[in-house]
């Protein structure tokens, strides 16, 4: 069973994922619509895959990991207003 850190985790890069991929659609057409969604979506991407694997979750599990993760989360939720 997997630990609620982790789950919080995999809940974050879902919505960073589903944010991104709603600017690629509702932006349809802008200029450097798809550079400003992949901002969003990689590192969504990347965190989920962290989540799966066994040593992103013993990476993920350490309280430095929850501060960058936090500090990241944060400027991408910013960013994702500004866009």
């Amino acid at each position: 069973m997997t630990s609620p850190r982790i789950n919080n985790f995999r809940m974050g890069s879902y919505a960073a994922l589903a944010v991104g991929l709603i600017n690629l659609r509702y932006q349809t057409g802008e200029t450097g619509n798809l550079s400003k969604s992949l901002v969003l979506v990689i590192p969504g991407a990347a965190l989920l895959l962290l989540s799966l694997t066994d040593l992103g979750k013993n990476w993920l599990s350490a309280k430095s990991a929850g501060y960058i993760a936090m500090a990241v989360g944060a400027v991408l939720v910013a960013y994702s207003f500004l866009v």
